[in-house]
């Protein structure tokens, strides 16, 4: 399979964000707390199974043949995605839609610009997720069937449908018109499949890679959520409704990945 056959499977996840962006063109403002909660608890649980079974386990499984230290690659790997959205972190400047406080460094964006920020540092990892799996179908170098690439893909995009409702509604909330919040709520999720492009070239110029790159977006995945997603999450009371939609994201995205992978 070439590059240009995968495209149509980098774009399924911005495809989600896409349709999620499309919620408001049809509902309010805003979206109730319990929900809002609730999206970001499912989003949450989708990710950490799809690092562990879509990322880490075959990182690990390709490293076989080093014994003892077939988990060299994916520490490795693992801690520097986590460095590397550290890093994206500090030096972005972004806000998050529940939130008055920029983070990252002084910079003269307005609110919109930085809420559009924020969710695109978050789908860096998920495109990055996507490209190496699909740069392990284009190359045929590891065990990932293109089910299994499709089973990735298509968690990461029905976790992307409520992020990107939750981006474009706060952006008409802060006087966007409608079809102003779409795009940006949609645009946001351009980073993914250019992520994951670019995943793919350089996975390709490098034999060996593979359990690395696999175990890197686990690490910026995980980072993610712990940062961000989570504690967003379990603002305010009935902090039980996120844990149970976690349960609910992180049981689909397994059923997916054993069902189709």
């Amino acid at each position: 399979m070439t590059i240009a056959e995968i495209i149509p499977l980098l774009l399924i996840p911005f495809a989600g964000t896409t349709i999620g962006a499309a919620a408001v063109l049809f509902l309010g403002e805003r979206v109730a707390a319990r929900i809002h909660n609730a999206l970001l608890g499912f989003a949450s649980g989708v990710m950490v199974a799809a690092s562990v079974w879509s990322l880490l386990i075959p990182a690990m499984e390709e490293s076989a043949e080093m014994g003892s230290l077939a988990w060299v690659p994916a520490v490795v790997g693992f801690i520097g995605g986590v460095l590397f959205m550290l890093a994206l972190d500090t030096f972005t400047p972004h806000i998050h839609p529940k939130s008055d406080t920029p983070e990252g460094p002084r910079s003269k964006l307005g609110r919109s610009s930085m809420l559009v920020l924020a969710v695109t540092l978050h789908n860096i990892p998920e495109g990055m997720a996507a490209g190496v799996v699909a740069a392990g179908v284009v190359t045929g170098e590891i065990g990932i069937s293109l089910a299994g690439a499709l089973a990735l893909t298509i968690g990461l995009a029905i976790q992307n449908i409520p992020e990107g409702a939750i981006i474009s509604l706060p952006l008409r909330a802060a006087g966007n018109s409608r079809r102003r919040a779409f795009a940006y709520g949609a645009l946001s999720g351009v980073v993914e499949p250019v992520s994951a492009l670019l995943t793919i070239l350089f996975i390709e110029h490098l034999s060996g890679i593979f359990p690395y790159m696999l175990a890197f977006a686990a690490g910026a995945m995980i980072y993610v959520v712990v940062e961000e997603l989570i504690p967003e999450s379990h603002n305010g009371r009935h902090s039980n409704i996120p844990t149970i939609a976690f349960a609910v994201g992180f049981a689909l995205m397994m059923v997916l990945d054993v069902a189709l992978g």
